[in-house]
């Protein structure tokens, strides 16, 4: 009872002062939302971990996966000779490994599903726990950024360039005329899944090319777009990434840190194969695994609440 007595004034007592005790067992995250943009399905888990996993488990109220090509290394909606598309793999892969950083410490949840229209284009959203991924199919455009033959040659970098003045998704959910189209949609997805909070980052490729030297291109065009969809929210923190180029630096990662990241890739490389695709373990964990290098550009301020126009897909 006097402990019992104790917890009833240390919790009057808070509520004359505006605040309230975490009970046992209770955590208080943040008022963030952590964005990151991967050109594909895979490259988050190499090359923006443990940040993510982090993000997941504590430092964010909310993380948020925006993947913005399809990854189907020029297949489209092809299946390569295996029993499901390519695309459809990668993101199975990209599903699953969020799925496990969401479920580190409970049961497993369900999933909601839902096509949702930004910028009137048709996206996949999937949410999970305190995740959200998005999923945009549009095609990968190759490491040189001329895309490929049987997607018709689209991609970023000449949907940027104005080589191409359209760019459809390889699965005709959406089809953006534009560069400003594709940068005005990821603003419509930021702008609906930052709703009111405080503090918002976004997670990209880094650009620089002298520290992050012949990457892949839409991993740079994926990043551009990011940035030119936050150009004017100077609250927002941008975190850059050395992709490729990590693998000429040394291991930087401790034990736990690398167990984390190799962990989420391993779930990705599972969920890929469960759809009948093969999967490269070794020359990823030899070349990337334990590195995590990035440079941060803090914001300035908090972000004010975003006006957002949302549909369901019919």
């Amino acid at each position: 009872m006097t402990a019992t007595r104790s917890l009833l004034k240390t919790c009057l007592v808070a509520c004359l002062m505006g605040t309230l005790p975490a009970m046992a067992g209770e955590t208080q995250r943040p008022d963030k939302v952590s964005f990151y943009f991967a050109a594909h399905a895979d490259d988050w888990q190499l090359f923006m971990n443990p940040t993510a996993f982090q993000d997941v488990i504590e430092d964010a109220a909310k993380t948020v996966f925006v993947h913005v090509t399809a990854g189907d290394a020029g297949l489209g909606v092809g299946m390569g000779g295996r029993k499901h598309p390519l695309f459809l793999a990668r993101e199975n892969g990209a599903e699953q490994a969020v799925r496990f950083m969401a479920d580190a410490d409970d049961k497993p949840s369900e999933k909601l599903v839902a096509a949702m229209t930004f910028n009137g284009h048709t996206i996949y959203r999937v949410g999970y726990r305190n995740t959200v991924s998005y999923f945009l199919r549009v095609p990968d455009g190759h490491w040189s950024g001329e895309g490929f033959f049987d997607t018709g040659y689209q991609s970023l970098q000449r949907l940027n360039t104005g080589a191409n003045n359209v760019l459809r998704a390889v699965d005709g959910s959406a089809t953006y005329r534009g560069w400003d189209d594709l940068v005005k949609t990821l603003r419509a997805i930021m702008d609906y899944e930052r709703g009111s909070a405080a503090q918002v980052q976004i997670n990209i490729a880094e650009l620089d090319t002298r520290i992050n030297p012949q990457d892949h291109s839409d991993h740079l065009m994926t990043a551009k777009a990011a940035l030119d969809a936050t150009k004017d929210l100077a609250c927002v923190r941008r975190v850059s990434y050395v992709d490729y180029a990590s693998s000429k630096l040394r291991a930087n990662l401790g034990p736990r840190e690398r167990d984390m990241e190799s962990s989420v890739f391993a779930v990705t490389l599972a969920g890929v194969q469960a759809l009948d695709h093969p999967t490269s373990w070794q020359h990823y964990d030899k070349s990337f695994v334990g590195r995590n290098y990035f440079r941060v550009r803090e914001g300035k301020g908090r972000c004010t609440p975003a006006k957002t126009e949302i549909a369901a897909a019919p």
